[in-house]
């Protein structure tokens, strides 16, 4: 990256540098440990033993609570599409209201359950966690200060969780509380009447911007737990990084200034896009994107192309 940034310093128009997709898992601590959760249903709910047909009973109420929250909140419950899910609910976020569930994507996928194993004659069980495959809720949210996220519900007892964050989402509402003009496509900004600012802003995200959103819709989406229980038993959720991307933005002046500068030093590992083909679609008004592969010896890196600005992607 420092090379490649070195190389071509003077065609660099802008650069920031800030978080992309931020992953948090998401887990209710004191239950993963099997008799906690027996001592929380023989105190707080005078349930013993914790049968299968306790787990099973929750989960059921938690999906009828979904089907009822869909109607309320007006947010379809959508099966698994074929492609990408961004792109299957951008539609969904057009006139999103600020913290509107704008859809619910039901999908079957990995999580940690508790089970119980016993003799349901003699109504003895234990209790132990395991990795099933079952019918998780995403929750696709348009969060008043980070915009586009989603939040992934387990129903079953102890509901594990899954939080998607992205900090270019969070960056453009606090362009748009400062008047900053930008032009944003995907996953970076393009134009920014401001770029300094644009670096300010990215290095203000602290944990508790994190916190905050994250604790705030896993609260909303266990119904389970009531106040007191959430006080006194720590029934709320910690999180946890699970993964975290990192990008470093190079904005260019012109694309073909661009090109001719790389193919000059660098030798390209794959086909080129038809130049003329990009250029007449810009032209029209919809962002062109091309993908170009170039190789400087024992380096490799990939580079984005959307109209007129080059975005460093990524580089090893």
């Amino acid at each position: 990256m420092n090379a490649f940034r070195e190389h071509h310093e003077h065609s660099i128009r802008a650069s920031y540098r800030c978080f992309d997709r931020i992953l948090l898992n998401g887990l209710i601590q004191p239950f993963q440990q099997p008799e906690r959760v027996v001592g929380f249903f023989s105190f707080y709910r005078q349930q013993f033993p914790v049968s299968r047909k306790v787990l099973t009973d929750i989960a059921d109420q938690f999906s009828n609570w979904v089907k009822n929250r869909s109607e309320k909140w007006s947010a379809p419950i959508l099966e698994e599409p074929e492609g990408r899910r961004d792109d299957f609910l951008e539609p969904y976020f057009k006139k999103a209201k600020p913290d509107q569930v704008v859809a619910i994507l039901k999908a079957r996928e990995p999580a940690r359950i508790m089970t119980a194993i016993g003799t349901p004659k003699e109504n003895r069980w234990h209790l132990q966690m395991a990795q099933r495959w079952v019918v998780q809720y995403n929750f696709y949210v348009n969060d008043a200060r980070w915009g586009k996220m989603f939040v992934r519900m387990c129903p079953f007892f102890p509901f594990s969780a899954r939080v998607c964050l992205n900090q270019h989402h969070w960056l453009a509402n606090r362009m748009r509380e400062e008047n900053i003009s930008f032009n944003k496509s995907s996953n970076a900004f393009l134009k920014c009447g401001n770029f300094d600012r644009l670096q300010e802003l990215a290095d203000s995200l602290t944990a508790r911007d994190l916190l905050t959103c994250g604790q705030k819709w896993l609260t909303a989406f266990t119904p389970f737990f009531n106040e007191r229980e959430r006080k006194q038993a720590s029934c709320q959720h910690r999180l946890f990084f699970a993964q975290v991307e990192y990008c470093d933005n190079l904005i260019f002046h012109r694309r073909l200034h661009w090109m001719r500068l790389a193919s000059a030093c660098w030798m390209p590992t794959g086909p080129l896009a038809n130049l003329t083909r990009l250029r007449s679609s810009s032209d029209a008004g919809s962002p062109a994107v091309m993908k170009v592969s170039f190789r400087p010896r024992s380096k490799t890196c990939t580079c984005q192309i959307q109209s007129s600005a080059v975005i460093m992607a990524t580089a090893s």
